[in-house]
């Protein structure tokens, strides 16, 4: 059987670390606002910007 390349293993750890992250245990543990944006959207966003950025980091990672 055919093993999956470290780049793909690499993203689907990266799945694996977004679906917990983006339920609703953590999603609701933000309370109150910061600068009139309430927390629970700057935490959707920035865990969204943070598995983007690591996607786009794996995907342009160079090998040795």
């Amino acid at each position: 059987m055919k093993r999956a390349s470290p780049v793909r293993q690499r993203f689907a750890a990266l799945g694996l670390l977004g679906v917990p992250l983006l339920t609703f245990p953590l999603l609701s543990l933000p309370g109150g606002s910061l600068g009139g944006i309430p927390a629970t959207y700057l935490y959707l966003f920035g865990v969204w910007v943070g598995l983007i950025a690591l996607a786009a980091w794996v995907a342009e990672r160079r090998r040795p």
